[in-house]
């Protein structure tokens, strides 16, 4: 696997290595030992699978607070989409900032988002499936949300937003959120 930092630390991308004949290829697609020499927390607590019938259906933005902050290790394994993490770190010279990859079947691109970024995709083709490991359990009480669309994060999706749940379109704006202010 290469990993290659990006702008918002702690997040990295992540590219397979194929080892490629004519059967076809074979990589490795997680390693914990990788993930701690790259100081990655390397802990599976859920594997989750997403489906999503339509291009420009909008997941997100998701985040969960201590104790329960995860990381996330997402791959499209079905389709494309295109991944938005935001930096939510208070302390971090990167606060507030954002990062778009394109995840692809083709690709097989995968981004690993650190605990307290907020994490939210578009599907930019139809039948798009999204698999993501996560370090920590699901835990409904320490769940937040963040506006897809907050002027603050100026992010800029790549096609109209189609299909988002009621949750997701009634998310609180950055403003709203209590302990969090703009930089």
């Amino acid at each position: 696997m290469r990993f290659t930092l990006t702008e918002l630390p702690g997040a990295v991308i992540i590219d397979p290595e194929l080892i490629e004949d004519e059967r076809g290829f074979f990589t490795r697609a997680f390693c914990q030992h990788e993930f701690e020499d790259h100081g990655l927390l390397p802990f599976v607590a859920q594997c989750n699978l997403s489906f999503n019938h339509q291009a420009g259906t909008l997941r997100g933005l998701h985040y969960q607070v201590p104790p329960a902050a995860e990381a996330k290790f997402v791959r499209c394994v079905q389709g494309a989409i295109i991944d938005v993490i935001v930096d939510l770190r208070v302390e971090s010279p990167t606060f507030l900032r954002h990062i778009s990859v394109e995840l692809t079947a083709t690709n097989r691109r995968a981004l690993y988002v650190p605990p307290l970024f907020a994490h939210g995709y578009q599907t930019l083709s139809d039948r798009s499936e999204v698999l993501y490991q996560v370090s920590e359990f699901y835990a409904p009480s320490a769940e937040r949300s963040l506006r897809y669309d907050d002027p603050t994060l100026g992010i800029s999706w790549p096609l109209e937003v189609t299909i988002i749940s009621e949750k997701d379109a009634a998310a609180p704006h950055v403003a709203d959120v209590k302990g969090m202010a703009s930089t």
